[in-house]
């Protein structure tokens, strides 16, 4: 009996979260993207409408890394956005990384970090930095979603200190022998090659570290174990270890000694593509309770008729709303070539603990269905706190903010 009514309150709550499972709306159009741009985000909301939600909730639970989705985002141009057309790239700008971005998280927040890692952390410095030998070996093999790369910077010891890299590179006849271990790899058991930055002059600090691009398929690379992670759980992340990796000189990307300032301007990028992948989720997180509330009845009406309830959802629109145009912003300044280090940092502060606030607030909107895996608010919820902390703290977001603003201060 025991059983059978444990059988019964399971069905009963599946059939509950079936019905009030998020409900499937057109995108609001706006002016204010061009055309091109515009017609790009339809398109992006659409495949993940048609290809992302409905596989995200077992993308999740299974730790599943979503290939098939991947490999159709590449054919559609999303694993390389801003690489040239002369390289097999779609040549597109940042503020259409930034859109194309928010709507694949939107659908599925895992996806949207394996394509904000391949665009931003890999190809992104190899695009600034790479010989054109470079390119060709490392960067139009990586546009079609068939490979993927990964970027090395963080290691056990070091975390937001990234000028303390106690991974080694020795100069050999012929190029480098890479030692050491890094950390929190995003992409790792599925990348083919990674940006690695290991010091070849400890006397110099941060100005002896070097950047290097390295096939993972080399001798002395090995991975760690997969973390079990409090959410994105379909995105590997591991340490990859490197002993006595030998490279070939021509594997060195940019100069020697130029690392830290490679890792710094990689950075700053990518934090336009995680403040996206944390508007996705804000998103997502609306839409959830929004659904939710105008299906759900409470004293006789829809809850989403009750003042409680409105001022919870204006106050997740009105965050979204500034921290995307704070998002746009920042990606328009880029694309322009103006400094938008100031402006990208905010926006990746803003978003992420918008991404953070909004599936909070789901949460309380659903109740307790909103803490149960058969709705996706509590996926949300998990995801978003992440995004608060790779590719820069929310702590270090404020250093580099505070630090610009002062300098700016001063000319």
């Amino acid at each position: 009996y025991n059983e059978y009514k444990s059988y019964l309150s399971a069905a009963m709550l599946g059939r509950v979260a079936r019905r009030f499972l998020p409900r499937t709306t057109r995108p609001i159009s706006t002016t204010l993207l061009p055309e091109d741009v515009e017609l790009l985000r339809q398109t992006c909301w659409d495949f993940a409408e048609s290809e992302l939600k409905p596989i995200a909730g077992d993308i999740d639970k299974l730790s599943k890394y979503p290939a098939d989705q991947i490999k159709m985002m590449g054919e559609m141009g999303l694993m390389g956005m801003v690489a040239p057309e002369e390289l097999g790239g779609p040549g597109m700008g940042y503020l259409a990384y930034a859109v194309a971005m928010e709507e694949i998280s939107r659908g599925c927040a895992t996806t949207g970090v394996i394509m904000s890692v391949n665009n931003s952390l890999y190809l992104g410095p190899l695009l600034a930095h790479g010989t054109h030998q470079q390119h060709l070996d490392y960067v139009s093999p990586y546009l079609d979603g068939t490979h993927i790369g990964c970027f090395c910077l963080s290691e056990p010891g070091n975390g937001s200190d990234a000028g303390a890299a106690s991974t080694i590179a020795t100069k050999t006849e012929s190029g480098y022998s890479i030692s050491g271990s890094k950390a929190w790899i995003t992409n790792g058991y599925e990348s083919e090659a990674c940006i690695v930055f290991a010091t070849t002059d400890k006397a110099l600090k941060h100005k002896g570290i070097s950047a290097f691009v390295v096939p993972k398929r080399m001798d002395g690379v090995s991975l760690g174990k997969k973390e079990d992670k409090l959410g994105i759980r379909g995105s590997s992340t591991c340490v990859i270890n490197f002993d006595n990796c030998d490279i070939p000189e021509e594997n060195l990307l940019g100069k020697p000694g130029m690392g830290f300032k490679i890792a710094m301007s990689t950075l700053d990028g990518g934090r336009i593509g995680i403040a996206a992948q944390a508007l996705g989720i804000a998103q997502a997180s609306l839409e959830c309770a929004v659904s939710y509330a105008q299906q759900r009845n409470a004293f006789n009406k829809p809850i989403s008729r009750l003042q409680t309830i409105q001022n919870k959802l204006a106050d997740m629109e009105s965050r979204i709303w500034s921290a995307r145009l704070l998002n746009w912003h920042a990606a328009r300044l880029k694309d322009e070539g103006h400094r938008f280090i100031k402006e990208a940092a905010m926006a990746k502060l803003v978003a992420s603990e918008t991404a953070t606030f909004c599936a909070h607030q789901a949460i309380q909107v659903l109740g307790g269905m909103g803490y149960v895996s058969d709705m996706p608010a509590e996926r949300h919820y998990r995801d978003a706190r992440i995004t608060e902390i790779y590719e820069g703290t929310s702590e270090i977001q404020r250093l580099v903010i505070a630090g610009n603003l002062l300098k700016e201060m001063e000319e």
